[in-house]
């Protein structure tokens, strides 16, 4: 128990450093509805249904993306958020159906300027527990002192399988070999930075000028572990229901329930400006500081005692 105390202090400071880093930066912090009539439609991920106002269904968010980008629309600038999340059947080591995610989003900026403020951010947060610029996790140094560790995704495949990103697209093992073969080498010695992900896996990011095969997307892996996940956003409404139709379409394609369409998100997004967003997940940047092999080690609560 003494060991889950500690780890629960750190987990205090994370979130404060986090917080004072941004309030410094001119970011605003904001507050935005957890529960809601739409969230966004995800094959890969199954969102928690709750009661709404007046008996009607609604949904827990799995992110708070979507009315934090029509915060952007109404003016507001540089924002971030510390917030719970809900995701139906997520359990593992890294893994939670209830979790804290931290995002943030400014107009204006790209994928380029989030990969630097996350490299901001760690240093930061390293200093203020007094690590200096080495992170120590389950064995493995961690060097936060150098620009982190930048790589494509065509060039990890090239390293890391024996098949090129483009073939493992057409045997449908992209997700295999990212899981299996190329995350578990990512940010060993040094944080790494994954970015240029293929179009098919654009999310709501936006594509990359010249290169339409690719999206201005990339995740951030420290020891293995994917921290965060973020791009330039797109901000085409057309092009984004575009989008939410095809994941609603894997996601009956694999007996999933079609998800609700979030109509007053794409209507906002014509006043949105240029911008980037970014989720990390902060039960992770936890397990990260307190050298935690398992999620359950830095939070107060499990699912299984609860």
């Amino acid at each position: 128990m003494g060991g889950q105390f500690e780890n629960l202090k750190i987990r205090s400071l994370v979130t404060g450093f986090t917080r004072e880093f941004f309030i410094q930066e001119g970011y605003l912090e904001v507050e935005t509805p957890v529960m809601g009539p739409a969230v966004i439609p995800e094959a890969h991920i199954d969102p928690v249904t709750a009661g709404g106002s007046g008996g009607g269904l609604a949904y827990l968010q799995a992110s708070p993306e979507l009315c934090m980008k029509r915060l952007l629309s109404r003016g507001l600038p540089k924002i971030f958020q510390i917030c719970k999340c809900f995701r139906k059947n997520e359990r593992g080591d890294r893994h939670l159906p209830e979790l804290t995610m931290l995002e943030w989003y400014a107009a204006h900026e790209t994928y380029l300027d989030l990969m630097t403020q996350c490299e901001n951010l760690l240093r930061y947060i390293a200093k203020k527990l007094g690590r200096g610029t080495a992170l120590e996790y389950q064995g493995k140094f961690i060097d936060l002192s150098p620009d982190f560790n930048r790589i494509s995704v065509s060039r990890a495949f090239e390293d890391y399988t024996d098949v090129t990103m483009s073939r493992a697209i057409e045997t449908d093992r992209f997700d295999e070999l990212m899981g299996f073969k190329i995350e578990p080498g990512l940010g060993l010695d040094r944080p790494c930075i994954l970015y240029d992900y293929p179009a098919c896996f654009a999310s709501l990011a936006m594509l990359k000028p010249g290169c339409p095969d690719l999206a201005q997307r990339f995740e951030l892996y420290i020891a293995g572990i994917e921290l965060a996940n973020g791009f330039t956003e797109l901000t085409d409404s057309k092009a984004l229901r575009h989008r939410f139709i095809k994941e609603n379409r894997l996601r009956q394609n694999r007996g999933m329930e079609s998800l609700p369409i979030p109509e007053k998100f794409l209507q906002d997004l014509s006043a949105m400006p240029p911008a980037a967003g970014i989720a990390l997940g902060l039960d992770r940047l936890t397990m990260l500081f307190c050298n935690a092999g398992a999620i359950d080690e830095v939070v107060a609560f499990t699912p299984e005692q609860l």
